[in-house]
């Protein structure tokens, strides 16, 4: 198979400014962090999402860790979560010595299933932590209010959620806390990068000295106090300026990006939807209530074996396709340190079944047909 002909997962893409914004972040004197660029990229997102503040970081998996010190997590305390979702959103929580509280998801978006949250709530429940599975907001409104009606916060995992909104309102930007990345399989990139977003006022300053490795520095360089010092716990969870500055190009061409990423997702949809409706596999589902970022277009097949020979088809014609998680309840980690509530039947059965299929900015209609050629082949 020539490289010519080969279709990738994944091709993490450039914009063309990110060589020239790294070297005005060298010209200006500082690479570490908080630079001009990080400045630059927190505003964007503070604009972009409504929040009340937005902290560049060195990933998600560090957002998540922040929000679980914000959240105050203690040995013992309960947090509720997806099964179906990538390890750093349970690890953030058991490096407190939290316990993560495993939910089952719903057949049709994926997302935590809402319904089942409030059984799982006991007295040392402290949060609940709703993943938004292929930048598809889950049920926002519901998951608000149990948690309101129960004291419990809310940090939105919207990882793969950039560009991406719930009844109008931004993922991220709903829940006490939002956690993006930036990682180069998502839409967009800074290699590794992610971000905090804090929606309540209450845990701004203190967010700001746990990413300062536990210092009052924000404070010194606003002209707050005369000199800084260690005053909480933390950690060093700034991404350096060159990052920033990658980052900053791609942030300037979010919206160019997230339309191509639609286009080919509908391309994918519209062809494949009269297979969809014999019965094949099944497409994926966008609700009313959600507008949603192209992140990812993935296929449910009938079982485990149908998959499995799917993605052997298209490798051998020259398509790279992959599965996703494996649940992080059937995981040694996943048992030892959490436990799951229900028998996790749709998030054992969807594991098992689900494809995803190459999707990245710089595909050509070639290049989405000849998948789409394939899988008609297949079916």
């Amino acid at each position: 198979m020539s490289m010519e002909s080969y279709i990738p997962f994944n091709k993490p893409h450039l914009t063309g400014k990110e060589l020239q914004y790294i070297e005005q972040a060298h010209a200006q004197g500082q690479l570490s962090g908080d630079g001009p660029f990080t400045k630059r990229c927190n505003a964007w997102l503070e604009q972009q999402t409504g929040c009340k503040k937005a902290l560049l970081t060195h990933s998600c998996t560090a957002a998540l860790e922040m929000a679980a010190m914000l959240a105050d997590i203690q040995p013992g305390d309960e947090v509720i979560m997806p099964s179906y979702t990538f390890v750093s959103t349970a690890n953030a929580f058991v490096l407190r010595g939290g316990v993560p509280i495993f939910v089952d998801i719903r057949p049709d978006t994926l997302n935590i299933d809402e319904m089942q949250i409030e059984a799982a709530i006991a007295p040392k429940t402290k949060a609940i932590v709703p993943v938004h599975y292929a930048g598809v907001g889950c049920e926002m409104d519901a998951i608000m209010a149990i948690a309101d009606k129960h004291h419990l916060l809310v940090i939105e995992d919207a990882a793969q959620g950039i560009m991406s909104s719930y009844k109008g309102k931004p993922l991220g930007s709903i829940g006490h806390f939002g956690c993006l990345s930036f990682h180069e399989t998502k839409n967009i990139i800074s290699g590794e990068g992610g971000a905090l977003l804090i929606n309540d006022e209450r845990f701004i300053e203190r967010a700001e000295i746990i990413r300062e490795k536990g210092t009052n520095r924000s404070k010194f360089f606003r002209g707050q106090v005369d000199k800084y010092t260690w005053v909480d716990i933390g950690s060093s969870y700034l991404p350096g300026e060159i990052v920033a500055a990658f980052l900053w190009a791609q942030m300037d061409e979010a919206k160019k990006i997230t339309q191509k990423r639609l286009a080919i997702w509908h391309a994918y949809h519209g062809a494949l939807l009269s297979y969809a409706r014999e019965g094949v596999m099944r497409l994926p589902v966008i609700p009313a209530e959600c507008k949603h970022n192209a992140h990812m277009f993935y296929l449910l097949f009938g079982n485990l074996d149908m998959r499995t020979r799917a993605i052997e088809f298209l490798k051998q014609r020259g398509v790279l396709s992959v599965f996703h998680y494996i649940p992080l309840h059937s995981s040694p980690a996943g048992a030892k340190f959490g436990r799951a509530h229900g028998d996790m039947a749709v998030t054992n059965d969807t594991s098992d079944r689900l494809l995803r299929l190459p999707l990245y900015y710089d595909m050509t209609e070639a290049d989405t047909q000849k998948v789409i050629e394939v899988l008609s082949i297949l079916f």
